[in-house]
């Protein structure tokens, strides 16, 4: 397994990957607005995506992670949102998410950020994963949602 930060040039790999997540949370498959949200999220460095493959080649790429910068005004520190994990159906459970969230984990380290938080839905069992790596949940936060 080999894992790297995405660039503009991995458009081709990374659509798909993104258009099979948002579709995984009820989205109709869009890879022409996939591709230019993921085009404007990383022209302005508005995210950092981390592609998980197959092998060292590069040959397939069977995940993603895509993590959003914050900001926390109570200890003045820039910390990451996991908003995105997903892993192509036919390699599930083979530790690929483990893998991602430990280096997201491992840039959040050396990029002296001062953690990272995630949503995620209350039926997603994917947080099984997340408890095991080492996130709680914060019983003393509310979330909140308006638009």
């Amino acid at each position: 397994m080999h894992i790297r930060k995405a660039t503009l040039q991995d458009l081709d790999i990374i659509t798909p990957l993104f258009d099979g997540y948002r579709q995984f949370y009820r989205q109709a498959s869009d890879l022409e607005g996939a591709s230019l949200f993921l085009t404007e999220r990383l022209s302005h460095n508005e995210s950092t995506i981390l592609i998980a493959f197959h092998d060292s080649e590069e040959t397939e790429a069977v995940g993603f992670t895509q993590l959003y910068p914050l900001f926390s005004s109570v200890s003045m520190e820039r910390m990451l949102l996991l908003n995105d994990l997903y892993i192509i159906p036919t390699h599930r459970g083979k530790g690929i998410g483990t893998l991602l969230i430990n280096s997201a984990k491992e840039l959040c380290t050396s990029s002296h950020q001062k953690g990272i938080v995630l949503q995620t839905e209350t039926t997603n069992p994917a947080q099984q994963l997340y408890e095991r790596l080492g996130f709680n949940k914060d019983p003393d936060l509310h979330y909140f949602w308006a638009h």
